[in-house]
């Protein structure tokens, strides 16, 4: 009898598979090659057993070096980042602070910083990700650090129009977001539940992906914010995914056939054609569910980065 394999077996044999998470335990357990943080994660490790002792320790040290808040939530989520790289062999994200997000200059020169402080703990910038929304003006930030050899992930990607802008600058991998995508359809169509083959989320990656593969173009399509399995299994195939701790478990457990559901297709003969700012601005505003989304998740990400920052100046 054949043993049965589960279907995150499966799709690691596809794909490969990024944890959603910063909590450590969490990454121990699940064994993915890469990871991430944002604000939302480093609040949760702040509550995870297996993050206490290095957020104490960098807790202490910034009463040393008598930090403020800021300081430290931006020392903390490195030093999160860099225990991290101990344990997956890949790449772990991290993330440029949101209000920056329309700030060119302002956004390489935190990339510049953050890669300086893995640097003083012994990780390689090609140990990460520099975390930028994409927004035009993140997008032109990737660019410049590309171009210094900082590799990038775009996130809060919505729309076919940020993924080719993402593309033009040459970032090293993007993350449209699936479920947010189809909670906003959601509620604008009135519908309850799509199948797999019909939800807007995943109709949107597969656009993405199959426009990039068929132009040659090699930045990494890795589909994120999934709200369930179905979604992860109508993506597999995908160059990476980027699966929350309790859809990975649940995975796990799962022993149902995945088929494959995205296929490379050679591209060396299509030149993908540039985006302007005029057209990827004209286009954004009038991609209502793209615009609203990434305007909600930059507010999203700032509202935890500024919880963040309750919670450090009460600990120091």
């Amino acid at each position: 009898m054949v043993p049965l394999i589960s279907a995150l077996q499966q799709l690691e044999q596809m794909t490969m598979i990024v944890a959603d998470t910063g909590d450590a335990g969490l990454v121990k357990k699940h064994k993915p090659l890469d990871c991430t943080t944002n604000p939302s994660l480093v609040l949760a490790a702040l509550n995870s057993p297996d993050s206490q002792d290095l957020i104490e320790q960098e807790i202490s040290a910034a009463r040393s070096a008598s930090m403020d808040a800021a300081a430290l939530c931006d020392t903390l989520t490195v030093s999160i980042g860099a225990n991290l790289t101990t344990l997956v062999p890949g790449r772990v994200s991290t993330e440029v602070d949101a209000r920056l997000s329309f700030d060119v200059d302002a956004s390489v020169r935190r990339a510049h910083a953050i890669v300086e402080d893995y640097a003083k703990r012994g990780v390689s910038k090609g140990r990460i990700l520099i975390k930028l929304a994409s927004t035009w003006e993140g997008i032109r930030a990737a660019e410049v650090l590309e171009r210094e050899g900082i590799n990038c992930n775009l996130t809060l990607l919505f729309t076919l129009e940020q993924a080719k802008a993402c593309a033009d600058a040459g970032a090293f991998l993007i993350s449209p977001f699936v479920g947010r995508i189809t909670d906003w359809y959601k509620k604008a169509e009135g519908v309850s539940e799509y199948a797999p083959e019909e939800d807007p989320g995943v109709k949107s990656v597969r656009e993405i992906y199959t426009y990039f593969k068929e132009h040659g173009i090699e930045t990494v399509v890795m589909g994120a914010s999934f709200r369930h399995i179905g979604q992860i299994k109508a993506l597999a195939g995908c160059d990476r995914l980027t699966i929350s701790p309790d859809l990975l478990t649940e995975l796990a457990d799962d022993t149902s056939i995945v088929d494959r559901a995205l296929l490379p297709v050679d591209g060396s003969k299509r030149t993908p054609v540039a985006i302007s700012e005029e057209d990827f601005r004209w286009d954004m505003n009038q991609n209502a569910m793209g615009t609203e989304k990434l305007a909600e998740g930059i507010r999203k990400f700032d509202a935890d980065h500024l919880m963040l920052l309750n919670i450090l100046a009460d600990r120091i």
